[in-house]
């Protein structure tokens, strides 16, 4: 058994990356641990003209972007639309973009990549890619001074979830009569199973038996909810059933009693080894 000294023992149940920022995520059976999280996550984004950053907060038909990943580039595919082919290992120019409150260095992916975002969500747009000479670092607040560095996610390199916390919720939503949502909506990286619903708020973090060693991820900041996941993935139709719900037992007393549904978690260890699903987790209990 995987650390028997710890208070929990579970195991990965599934991993998504989240190639383009705030479009569809790719479930994957194995990912690159990188200490921006997940190899190619969040590491393209669409700007305005001005270079700030478009989410389905306003954009609801982004969802309906779906990226595939192959060896040597990420094509994207959107409904109407012919499939955009982007190199791995190409860019066009420089450029300054914002997300949140951070202003970062980015490159460009060109007019063809821009128009074929602009034509599909109605507006102009371009296509970015993060810097990878750059270090965005985390909240040193919410990291207690370490210094973690991610792309273009809202704040930190990965996000955990459950499944007992998605499986609670879908009750909730039964017992009201309203369908039941898929993990998809709340865009985690890591989804563990084996462990009773909202854990992941309990634990210090994730030992990870990897690939070639052993990988820690420490939960640093409880994930504050915003509209995205009352946006139906298939589409792109906004309700309000998720947040409804969400909002009768998930009120964070830590976030100023907003919703919270997830952990925000940093790479301690274990940059470089490849994590699977099916890989044993162990986790202490955290008492403040």
């Amino acid at each position: 058994m995987f650390r028997p000294d710890h208070d929990l023992a579970g195991t990965i149940a599934r991993l998504f990356i989240h190639p383009v920022k705030s479009c569809a995520g790719i479930e994957v059976r194995e990912a690159l641990l990188t200490d921006t999280g997940l190899n190619l996550d969040r590491a393209w984004m669409v700007v305005d003209p001005q270079g700030v950053f478009l989410t389905q907060r306003d954009w609801p038909r982004m969802a309906l972007v779906r990226p595939e990943l192959r060896s040597s580039d990420l094509v994207l595919r959107a409904p109407g639309m012919l499939a955009l082919h982007l190199s791995l290992d190409r860019v066009e120019q420089p450029a300054t973009v914002r997300v949140w409150d951070d202003t970062v260095p980015a490159w460009d992916m060109g007019a063809v990549a821009a128009q074929w975002f602009t034509d599909f969500l109605g507006t102009p747009c371009r296509l970015v890619r993060f810097d990878p000479a750059h270090r965005r670092l985390s909240s040193l607040k919410w990291t207690g001074g370490v210094e973690a560095p991610n792309q273009f996610a809202d704040g930190f390199p990965v996000l955990v979830a459950s499944q007992a916390s998605l499986d609670g919720l879908n009750e909730r939503l039964a017992a009201g009569g309203h369908a039941a949502v898929g993990m998809e909506r709340f865009r985690p990286n890591l989804v563990i199973a084996g462990v009773e619903a909202h854990d992941e708020d309990r634990i210090d973090g994730l030992h990870i038996l990897a690939d070639g060693g052993e990988a820690w991820l420490q939960h640093v900041k409880p994930c504050t909810r915003c509209p995205i996941p009352d946006i139906d993935p298939a589409t792109a139709q906004r309700g309000t059933a998720v947040g409804d719900t969400l909002r009768g037992y998930r009120q964070d007393a830590r976030m100023n009693g907003g919703i919270t549904f997830g952990m925000n978690a940093i790479v301690r260890e274990g940059a470089g080894l490849l994590l699977r699903v099916g890989q044993p987790v162990a986790a202490n209990l955290k008492f403040d």
